[in-house]
């Protein structure tokens, strides 16, 4: 047999003429996960039946004729944060054990319309609460390139399933950068997307005005069909912008010819890594070249990033978490009375590092502390936003490292919160902004791990922000020689 397609793009082209069946790809793809998911634990759950099932489906339906979709037969991997129907959705927690939701997230609903096969749900840090995937209730999930290093967090399985090779595409979930530190410290593509773009129907919630649904991939085209996929209003979603899906994939050969892309100082100074930095400066510098306009920029408020967004994070994690009681659905831990069984389940159910930031969020919430943290907290975000205006009246773009250093190793920070919330120093600003942000592949560091590239860009600036992002592909030393 001809050796298969490996990209989300090529094996959709593939199927739909009929030059491999959906069924082949799955069945590769399966074998990759048998062959090192022992070793990597970036799934909760592999679907491997209902995968067999769907993969069929799609080719009865190109036998009949029908075009199953843009995704037709491409294996991709959900987050176990995303509700699908009659499959266990843990969060990671044993706070849900048992529980199979009665309806599918829509993006799930929208990536099996567009002829994907799920093959199964990724690992994360419980409740996507975390940067190292350390804080699962089944276990950590290891980096594909070292597995004595951490996969970032956490969206961490998700990227980890990419980068080993068990799907070409994977979804995540990106509160702080959980989608875009992963994707760095594993060397693949990862998206965080404007917020409202992608729906949150069926997303169970860490922090409801923070939290965005985006594509992981091994190439920028790749993550460009994805969003493609997912994006697009839902009346099932408050937040959801009304207008149709971007147009991403035409645009990806356009260069940056005349586009004006600016370099952060405040996060290219004191906390980031030396190698990182250099990579950094490369991939300006290869921007340069290839025609765009590249300067620094000062966006002062994102120094605040980090304290803002542990006080209103952890809120909304707060309230939101709230629900998990014991009392309708997941574990109970039987006790004499009702306040009792939700403490005993509470505390059974939930991990150490939840379980921080619950206290921390009701804390900040409380009578008399409210105006001095929640509210200041929000002052503070206002104040991000009014920076990343200013800067983008002058720029199209913007530029940082997407994490302050290459993949650490499991055990270093597990013990020091603030080391380890110092990993989204560059990565958080735009969520507290709801602006979409992107990290890119871009060679490796002095330890021979893969290094990311953030691209930063104005609400619904998508297309600006793909079309660089191709141009630093194109234009990235290889990670393979760096591994060689």
């Amino acid at each position: 047999m001809a050796e298969l397609p490996t990209t989300a793009v090529e094996i959709a082209a593939a199927v739909r003429s009929g030059q491999v069946t959906a069924v082949e790809v799955l069945d590769a793809h399966l074998a990759a996960i048998d062959a090192r998911e022992g070793e990597i634990n970036a799934f909760n759950l592999v679907l491997a039946d209902e995968a067999r099932a769907a993969a069929a489906a799609v080719d009865a339906r190109i036998a009949a004729g029908d075009d199953p979709g843009p995704l037709a037969g491409v294996p991709l991997a959900l987050k176990d944060n995303l509700c699908t129907r009659g499959v266990p959705t843990t969060c990671s927690s044993r706070i849900l054990e048992g529980w199979r939701p009665p309806y599918d997230a829509t993006v799930v609903q929208r990536v099996a319309a567009a002829g994907a096969v799920a093959v199964g749900k990724t690992n994360l840090d419980e409740f996507a609460m975390g940067s190292s995937t350390e804080n699962s209730a089944f276990g950590p999930t290891r980096n594909p390139r070292d597995t004595a290093r951490v996969p970032g967090g956490s969206s961490g399985g998700s990227a980890a399933a990419v980068a080993a090779g068990f799907a070409p595409i994977s979804l995540g979930s990106d509160t702080g950068g959980s989608i875009r530190q992963p994707a760095a410290l594993c060397g693949v593509v990862g998206v965080k997307p404007t917020y409202g773009l992608v729906s949150r129907y069926g997303l169970v919630a860490f922090a409801s005005s923070l939290d965005q649904i985006g594509p992981f991939s091994t190439t920028v085209a790749d993550s460009a069909l994805l969003l493609e996929a997912v994006a697009g209003h839902d009346p099932l979603d408050s937040t959801s912008i009304d207008q149709a899906a971007p147009s991403l994939l035409d645009v990806l050969d356009r260069g940056v010819e005349g586009l004006r892309i600016g370099l952060v100082t405040e996060l290219m100074g004191e906390g980031i890594a030396p190698d990182v930095a250099a990579r950094v400066r490369q991939a300006a510098a290869a921007l340069e070249a290839a025609g765009a306009t590249v300067g620094e920029v000062s966006v002062p408020a994102t120094s605040y990033g980090l304290s803002a967004y542990y006080l209103i994070a952890p809120a909304e994690a707060s309230s939101n978490l709230a629900r998990y009681d014991g009392v309708r659905y997941g574990l109970r831990v039987d006790a004499p009375t009702t306040a009792e069984m939700n403490a005993a389940t509470r505390t059974a159910g939930f991990g150490d590092e939840v379980k921080r930031r619950i206290m921390l969020g009701t804390y900040a919430l409380s009578a008399g502390y409210y105006d001095a943290y929640y509210g200041k907290a929000l002052k503070v975000r206002t104040l991000i936003m009014r920076d990343f205006e200013a800067a983008y009246e002058h720029f199209d773009l913007l530029l940082s490292p997407t994490s302050p250093t290459t993949a650490f190793r499991f055990g270093e920070k597990v013990d020091d919160p603030l080391s380890m919330y110092l990993n989204d120093i560059c990565t958080i600003p735009t969520n507290l902004a709801g602006h979409p942000a992107m990290s890119v592949p871009f060679g490796a560091g002095a330890d021979g791990m893969p290094v990311g590239v953030q691209l930063m860009a104005p609400a619904l600036g998508e297309a600006t922000m793909f079309r660089a992002a191709a141009s630093l592909e194109a234009a990235a030393p290889s990670l393979e020689e760096a591994f060689a």
